[in-house]
């Protein structure tokens, strides 16, 4: 990776609130875990390999919104990571994630470099927790029309529509499975004019959903992630 700018949480709410202010295209990414092993099979690591990990096992339980192995997702992540604005990464001797070392950020730097990506603006993987946590972001989400994908949709909104938040989320998609990728996004490009900024919930597929909001739709993505548990229970996991 060449050097990219790093930034701290502030900066990262400058960028969204002046793609919000000016109604210009930006996503926020992130990379962690999961995004690691779906970049690696069979470029970085053989597919058994990826296949035999704790994560990859739940994903083929069901319990992560995707089955492995799927290469189709795979370029499609390394795509997003090409074209989004801002790429959250785990930094060195990170903790703030249960994952074995050798799957963070050392897994990052190998498939970064298979793939040739070197992100212009990064921040940490977990910024999204960090803003789940801060008032001025969603201070800055009020008055705007909130498109909110998630696999609980309904529980999510009524409780970001009530006190403190009172967001204003015209459109919820409930979102479970990889399989529902493109139609999702059928609906988002058709549908664009009813939002500004669109969370997305949904594990690794949410890499992909937020940078191709902002590719088709002119709009703001937001890979949210885990964030949504600190709305609805106060924690991540």
């Amino acid at each position: 990776m060449t050097k990219s700018k790093y930034l701290e949480i502030d900066e990262v709410l400058n960028h969204l609130k002046l793609a919000l202010d000016q109604q210009q295209p930006f996503s926020l990414i992130r990379i962690g875990d999961g995004e690691n092993l779906i970049l690696s099979q069979d470029t970085v690591w053989p597919i058994e390999k990826v296949l035999q990990e704790r994560w990859a096992v739940k994903a083929n339980l069901g319990q992560k919104g995707l089955f492995l192995p799927n290469t189709e997702l795979r370029d499609a992540v390394a795509e997003a990571v090409r074209k989004a604005d801002i790429a959250g990464i785990l930094p060195y001797d990170d903790e703030s994630i249960k994952a074995p070392s050798y799957m963070k950020r050392e897994l990052t730097d190998q498939v970064f470099n298979h793939y040739g990506l070197s992100p212009a603006l990064t921040c940490h993987a977990c910024l999204n927790r960090y803003l789940a946590e801060t008032p001025a972001f969603w201070d800055m989400l009020k008055n705007r029309r909130i498109l909110l994908v998630t696999r609980t949709a309904a529980e999510v909104k009524p409780v970001l529509e009530a006190e403190p938040y009172q967001l204003h989320i015209p459109h919820t998609l409930t979102f479970h499975q990889y399989e529902q990728m493109d139609k999702t996004l059928h609906w988002i490009a058709a549908y664009k004019d009813d939002f500004d900024i669109a969370l997305f919930s949904c594990g690794v597929n949410a890499v992909v959903l937020a940078q191709k909001t902002a590719e088709l739709t002119g709009k703001v993505g937001i890979d949210f992630g885990k964030a949504i548990n600190i709305v609805m229970f106060g924690k991540a996991n």
